[in-house]
């Protein structure tokens, strides 16, 4: 945390979502690890039958910047 927020003695995960935010489309800190579960539930369901060879990208849209 003291790399994104060099500018704290000792940054917080509070400290730290401010600057991650500025990485994200989507105005989060970070993904959490129940996202990432959801999606894989998704993917494992009998809803995802149609879906098949696509990136599944759970990133709250850092790769869109």
């Amino acid at each position: 945390m003291k790399m994104f927020r060099p500018d704290l003695e000792n940054p917080t995960a509070d400290d730290m979502a401010v600057a991650a935010q500025h990485m994200h489309v989507l105005p989060v800190g970070w993904v959490e690890t129940e996202d990432i579960s959801n999606a894989v539930l998704f993917l494992a369901s009998d809803e995802s039958r149609y879906i098949t060879g696509l990136p599944l990208t759970v990133d709250a849209g850092s790769m869109l910047k």
